[in-house]
């Protein structure tokens, strides 16, 4: 059975930081593209990262470039996203998805920046 289970959500002030897991299994996980969604509330959802199978290439949205850093250990089946410096506008549920021939999505964590 897969499953991606996201965790490490959570309410933190403007200037803050979290960090992300999304612990996979039920598949290859190694052969797997990483990426993080999120979607604000209201708002339709977005890409916020993007890592290959071997971890040697990230993309980021521009709106996150040089506060997020999206990362995966193969050996524990997990993609992480630090995100620091954080904003009012990164609130937001963020989801984890596996890419390969398909796709696979997690359900989602809640991050909330607000004073």
């Amino acid at each position: 059975q897969v499953q991606l289970v996201e965790s490490g959500g959570g309410l933190v002030q403007p200037g803050g930081s979290l960090r992300l897991s999304c612990e996979a299994s039920g598949f290859i996980f190694r052969n797997y593209a990483m990426s993080w969604y999120r979607q604000p509330p209201g708002k339709e959802r977005e890409l916020v990262a993007v890592i290959t199978s071997t971890g040697s290439t990230v993309t980021y949205a521009d709106s996150v470039k040089g506060r997020f850093t999206i990362s995966r250990d193969n050996a524990k089946s997990t993609a992480y996203l630090q995100m620091n410096n954080l904003k009012p506008e990164d609130t937001a549920v963020y989801l984890c998805k596996a890419r390969r021939d398909y796709e696979y999505w997690g359900k989602g964590t809640v991050v909330t920046v607000s004073s």
